[in-house]
């Protein structure tokens, strides 16, 4: 998955941060779904990777419970985690126990599971006021 990553985060549209992430989400079935960051002048308006990503599986009909794992790849000697928006975003359509996997540009692989990542999430339960 590293090399697709690796290809993919050309496509990033970042000319004012210049900082590229490239993300790919694999749907339980086995379908690949894939985004890159796309910024313009006002920072809080531009798309992350996984949200690309991830809204790209909805447009195509798939829905929640049908994720499997997210691919990260960061302009970064670090591998990278979600921005804490697009960690709501993966809580919504993702179990607890589904992996992010990201790779630092050097191809080193960290393992995250989503539960570890949020876990103290805002989540349907709130908005139901369950006890």
């Amino acid at each position: 998955m590293f090399e697709k990553l690796k290809e993919l985060i050309d496509n990033s549209y970042s000319i004012y941060s210049k900082y590229k992430v490239a993300c790919i989400v694999k749907m339980k079935d086995g379908t690949l779904f894939e985004g890159v960051n796309i910024e313009n002048p006002s920072f809080k308006d531009g798309l992350c990777a996984e949200q690309v990503a991830i809204g790209s599986a909805i447009a195509d009909g798939y829905k929640k419970g049908d994720f499997d794992k997210i691919y990260l790849l960061g302009d970064s000697a670090y591998a990278i985690t979600p921005c804490f928006l697009c960690r709501q975003v993966i809580l919504e359509f993702f179990e607890d126990e589904n992996e992010v996997i990201s790779f630092t540009e050097n191809g080193k692989e960290k393992v995250f599971l989503i539960k570890d990542l949020c876990p103290h999430a805002f989540s349907e339960k709130e908005l139901n006021n369950d006890k």
